[in-house]
């Protein structure tokens, strides 16, 4: 006997600080990889920060520019805000590290609301105890974005190997 078929994709929120590097470019990354793999229909992606300061922007120049230098369109991103009602909309919310965590966690209105976050990198092989966050590249150079964006395609293409075994753990 198989499982049912989700009610509607699986929607994944991936959130930073400001919404103008780690979390759109994981948002940009995450759905080409998703794309590629056939899955745009089975899983759609978003992204927010937890600060509103940068709502409406681009994303950062650099992260931009090292995306688009790896073949990714990174034009059509615009931060925004996470809100509680993003618990009603999203059924798994990706925090970049521990900060952001516990930003989304105070969010949260009731127990199943908490349940849906966790961390970006619990997807990433790589990732140990106490290497776990995507690190924030904002005070950095080029080589800080080349990083981040490295960890996150690797933590993408985890989620989508994962990404059946998600819709049916996440399905409701």
């Amino acid at each position: 006997m198989t499982s049912p078929e989700p009610s509607h994709p699986l929607r994944i929120a991936v959130v930073c600080l400001g919404n103008i590097c780690r979390s759109p470019m994981a948002d940009v990354v995450l759905e080409q990889k998703l794309a590629d793999a056939g899955l745009t229909d089975e899983i759609q992606v978003d992204s927010a920060g937890t600060g509103g300061w940068h709502r409406g922007e681009p994303m950062d120049p650099r992260a931009a520019a090292v995306l688009a230098e790896r073949g990714y369109d990174p034009t059509r991103h615009h931060a925004q805000q996470i809100t509680p009602a993003w618990f009603d909309n999203h059924d798994l919310i990706l925090t970049m590290d521990a900060s952001n965590f516990d930003d989304v966690a105070a969010l949260a209105r009731k127990p199943g609301d908490r349940a849906k976050i966790q961390m970006f990198r619990s997807y990433d092989p790589a990732a140990t105890p106490g290497d776990d966050e995507v690190p924030d590249p904002w005070y950095g150079g080029a080589a800080g974005f080349e990083l981040v964006l490295s960890v996150i395609e690797r933590t993408a293409d985890a989620i989508v190997a994962h990404a059946p075994q998600l819709a049916r753990e996440l399905s409701r």
